[in-house]
């Protein structure tokens, strides 16, 4: 089955009527998407283990192949009304990297596996990389089991629907080295006038709780100077994120909000507000997420609320190994391939600070437009992305 025909196939899964995907972890949408991975590998002989959280590797061993493999693959969740790419493009263009390389008449002298990991995005559980993060052993399974959703599901029940569970996991031992590739979130690629880039690394980067307290009343009734109202703080939070990374160079995005009690004509008695803050290094990380705290509690004492921040999952910087960057980057006869920052999180940056050595390579986006139903990469760009995918893959896994 080619490209077309398998990207075809897994498209409409889970697509909205907004033309965007909801694939949040452990529901219908995602299962399907597994279901459909699983038997892809199947059609093509890999042998597949699965770990007790639900990430997958599927491996090609071919006789003579032995010892720990190359791995490629990425993840099959997406966020809410989400693009057809992230994360998809990277497990459809390693199955198909590896009919490539059989096309070839390629034997690995090392097995290659095509992983897929359970909610990448954090859209329903707030931890970022959640299944890698597991696999690793950067996660707990006993502070996996502390996580809720949004509608107070725990993990752990979410998970038992499936006959899965958060545990330890040694699905990683037999990685020698992973490659992830991903759509570019991002204009650099279109800039550069290429079709295909590799990463030096990722941004540190948090999502940060703030939950603005403050005093229930009537809309109607009750006169401004008397109002302790957090929707105010809240706001001007907002705002302060917004100048405070303009002038750090960094990003700031409060793009999730809870009201209580959430009534048009009612003065809240609570906001709660989720900060996505990424910066160049830790340390402006850390200036940036405490210049915007310390306006928000400066606010509320003018106001007459109450802010406390709590970080909910801080990632810090990656960097890949330069070495395999380089050698993913050089030796191409159409020339060399661009190498530049993301400042977005993957699953490869979770390995990658888990000691296994990483690579991710990126295909263009004609917008830079991601986490949105306008996310897109041209087809003539995907083919490229899985011809670069199976050359890395030969090299890496060669003789």
């Amino acid at each position: 089955m080619t490209f077309e025909e398998m990207w075809r196939e897994l498209t409409p899964v889970g697509r909205a009527a907004s033309g965007g995907y909801h694939r949040q972890p452990f529901t219908a949408a995602e299962r399907e998407c597994h279901a459909w991975f699983l038997a892809q590998c199947a059609a093509r002989g890999l042998a597949v283990r699965t770990d007790g959280s639900g990430n997958v590797v599927a491996w090609w061993r071919p006789d003579g192949s032995a010892g720990p493999g190359v791995v490629t693959g990425s993840h099959l969740d997406s966020v809410r009304d989400g693009g057809a790419y992230d994360g998809p493009l990277g497990v459809v263009s390693a199955l198909a990297a590896i009919d490539r390389l059989r096309e070839r008449g390629f034997t690995p002298a090392r097995p290659i596996g095509v992983a897929v990991f359970v909610e990448e995005e954090g859209s329903r559980f707030g931890t970022a990389c959640l299944g890698s993060r597991l696999a690793t052993g950067l996660l707990t399974p006993e502070a996996a089991r502390e996580l809720r959703d949004r509608d107070g599901v725990w993990l752990a029940d979410a998970m038992a629907e499936h006959g899965l569970a958060p545990v330890a996991s040694d699905l990683l031992d037999d990685v020698a080295t992973f490659v992830e590739l991903h759509v570019e979130q991002g204009r650099a690629l279109v800039d550069r006038d290429a079709a295909i880039g590799v990463a030096s690394g990722i941004w540190p980067h948090g999502r940060y709780r703030f939950d603005f307290a403050g005093v229930a009343d009537h809309a109607g009734t009750t006169r401004m100077e008397d109002r302790r109202d957090p929707m105010l703080t809240a706001s001007m939070t907002v705002l302060a994120a917004n100048k405070q990374a303009r002038l750090h160079g960094a990003r700031a995005t409060f793009g999730r909000i809870e009201v209580t009690p959430n009534g048009t004509n009612a003065v809240p008695s609570q906001v709660s507000a989720w900060l996505d803050a990424r910066a160049e290094s830790g340390d402006a990380l850390e200036t940036l997420v405490a210049a915007i705290a310390q306006q928000a509690r400066d606010r509320a004492g003018r106001d007459g609320t109450e802010c406390t921040v709590t970080p909910e999952s801080v990632t810090p910087a990656v960097r890949f190994d330069p070495d395999l960057a380089g050698l993913l980057a050089t030796g191409h006869a159409d020339g060399d391939w661009p190498v530049l920052p993301t400042q977005a999180g993957h699953d490869a940056g979770v390995l990658a600070l888990a000691g296994i050595p990483t690579a991710m390579l990126f295909v263009r986006n004609p917008t830079g437009v991601s986490h949105s139903p306008a996310e897109h990469a041209e087809m003539a760009d995907c083919l490229a992305g899985v011809a670069a995918l199976a050359d890395t893959l030969e090299r890496l896994a060669g003789p």
